[in-house]
Formats: C-alpha cells, sequence, structure tokens
C-alpha cells in the first residue's frame, strides 16, 4: 500500500485542528476505559483515597445525569472546539426560528460512525447554536452504558450529554417554560453499520419511541440532517446477511453499542487511520412540527405523526440536497 505522508510545511491552524479532533476521537474511543482501568489501579496504589472517594461523590451524584446532567457552559466554549469545527468544517445551518418557549425533540440524522455534527453543533458552541437559537439550551443522548464509566461521566455531562433513557428525557421535557432541545441521533447505534461514504440509509420505519415521548410531553419534533455526516470515514463492507454483519448486530444486541469497523486517515499520513477525513458537515435544522400533548396515544395517531415526521425529514433532505452535492436523482432510504 502506497503511504501519502502530510507535507511538513502545513500552518500551524492546520495542526491544531488536527490535535483538537485526534483529542475528540481519543474521548469516544478511548477515554472511558482508560478512566475504568484507572479508577481501579489507583485502588492498589498509595492514592487509594481518591477512588475511595470518588465512589462515595459517585453515590451521592448518581441521579445527576437524569436530571439533566452538569453542563459547564466555560468547557463548551473553548477555543479547542472552534478549532475541531474548521477541521471538517462543519456547519449549523437554521432554517426557521425556534420558539424558545417551547421545548422540543431534535432528531439527529443520520448517526454516522462517531456523530461528529451533533456532538460539534450541539455539544459545543463552536458553531453558534446559542446565537442561532436564542433562550434555547441543545442536550444530546449518548447511550447510557458511558454514564457508568468513572470519572469518564463527569466529562461527558460538562457537555451537556445525558443518557438515552426515557427517564433523562422526559425530566428536561417535563420543565415549565421550555427551553429545552433534546438531540437525539434516532438511527442509534445500528445505524453506524450502514455509515460510508454516499449512503443514504436511515433507521427510522420502526422507529416510534422518541414520537410517542413527544406526544407525551407536547414537546415539538425538528427533523435534523447532517449532510456529510456519512462521509468521514470508510468502512469494511458489511452488506445485510453476511457473516460479518451477523455478528456485528449480535454484539450490537448484546453490549447495546455497535462496533462498525471503520477507518479514514492518520495523523501523519492521509493513506489509513482512524482520523476522519477532512470532508465538510453541514448540519441542517428543519421546520418545527407542532405536537399537542397526548398522554397515551393510540396506535393509529402513533403511526400517523411518524408518517408525517418522515415526509418532513424526506422533504428536508430533498430541498438542501442540491447545495451540498447530493445527485438529483439520490433519495433516502428508510429501513
Amino acid at each position: 500500500m502506497n503511504i501519502q505522508f502530510a507535507p511538513t510545511d502545513l500552518p500551524l491552524s492546520r495542526r491544531l485542528q488536527t490535535a483538537s479532533v485526534l483529542q475528540w476521537v481519543f474521548s469516544f474511543l478511548g477515554l472511558a476505559p482508560s478512566c475504568i482501568v484507572l479508577f481501579f489501579v489507583l485502588m492498589f496504589t498509595r492514592f487509594w483515597l481518591v477512588s475511595v472517594l470518588y465512589s462515595c461523590w459517585w453515590f451521592i451524584d448518581w441521579e445527576t445525569p437524569s436530571k439533566g446532567g452538569n453542563r459547564v457552559h466555560f468547557l463548551s466554549n473553548l477555543r479547542v472546539w472552534d478549532y475541531m469545527r474548521d477541521y471538517f468544517p462543519v456547519k449549523l445551518v437554521k432554517t426557521v426560528d425556534l420558539d424558545p418557549r417551547q421545548n422540543y425533540i431534535l432528531g439527529f440524522h443520520p448517526h454516522g460512525i462517531l456523530v461528529a455534527g451533533a456532538f460539534t453543533n450541539f455539544c459545543t458552541y463552536a458553531t453558534g447554536f446559542r446565537k442561532l437559537f436564542p433562550g434555547l439550551d441543545s442536550f444530546l443522548l449518548m447511550l447510557p452504558l458511558w454514564f457508568r464509566a468513572p470519572f469518564f461521566r463527569d466529562y461527558i455531562m460538562m457537555a451537556g450529554l445525558i443518557p438515552s433513557d426515557k427517564e433523562s428525557a422526559s425530566y428536561l421535557l417535563r420543565r415549565q417554560g421550555g427551553g429545552n432541545a433534546v438531540v437525539i441521533a434516532v438511527g442509534g447505534a445500528p445505524e453506524a453499520l450502514d455509515a460510508r461514504p454516499g449512503a443514504f440509509t436511515i433507521l427510522l420505519a420502526n422507529k416510534k419511541g422518541f414520537i410517542k415521548l413527544a406526544m407525551e410531553h407536547g414537546a415539538h419534533l425538528v427533523p435534523v440532517f447532517s449532510f456529510g455526516e456519512n462521509e468521514l470515514f470508510d468502512q469494511v463492507e458489511n452488506p445485510r446477511g453476511t457473516w460479518i454483519r451477523l455478528i456485528q448486530d449480535k454484539l450490537q444486541s448484546f453490549m447495546g453499542i455497535s462496533l462498525p469497523l471503520f477507518h479514514a486517515r492518520g495523523i501523519f499520513q492521509y493513506s489509513y487511520g482512524i482520523m476522519p477525513y477532512r470532508k465538510p458537515i453541514n448540519t441542517v435544522v428543519g421546520r418545527p412540527i407542532r405536537v399537542e400533548k397526548n398522554e397515551k396515544p393510540t396506535v393509529e395517531e402513533l403511526d400517523a405523526l411518524h408518517q408525517l415526521y418522515t415526509e418532513e425529514l424526506s422533504q428536508l433532505f430533498e430541498e438542501h440536497k442540491g447545495k451540498y452535492g447530493v445527485p438529483e436523482d439520490q433519495h433516502l432510504i428508510f429501513v
């Protein structure tokens, strides 16, 4: 394999962009297990008291993730996230105003490999979410598994991440006065297995939990499509029905996380590695779908709102695809 190395005379800004994305990739792929190992290793050193005291704090703070987390605005506004934004680059596109007196569920599509667009737009302030949608606070849902990792749980809560369970989302959507935007990567971990350049497969046909959640709380639904999300990584071919896909599906159902075999570029070379490609991400926030509160919706009511959401998402894609290099004959594939 021919390896294409990065030039040695790159400007400092480019190197800082790469460094910012490197720390983010490590945070998603390696920081959680590292924190778990550190927690237990400290128990057998003279610093054992650190783990003991943290355990006490963990017990006291156990419910915090399901009660809105513990966002630190200063950290979401750090310069490092500006460099990460410029690496791809990432842009947040507003189509209409969102009334800050309402609560919202933002359905993010597609999941991609590492939901780079969702993190950059809704967990950091680098793309201007608070300026584009004044009065709204965004909260990105993440697998509850990661909130069981010591130290790591505190880090991700500081970025506005909360567990992807009904209790955590409902806590925010029940708040009077509005101003909360709960962001859900609707396709979840299974959709990551179909994420590759040129793919527009959306796992939505049987995803109705977020629709029911919106109806129970009267939260307006907002479709969000992130153009370029699937262009960041290549993935080993894994068509449905193949042995590799069967293993991935089994592991996903057992562990709750998917294990896509992805690759892209490296730090000092462009041929192979787990750093994402420098591809633009344009995250378009669509029109809100008004939802009336209905604590016990019927199956027919759920299906009707789900169909409306699907149509709105498809229309959002069709209206904007030409601006971002998607062929005219390309349409979303719902599975």
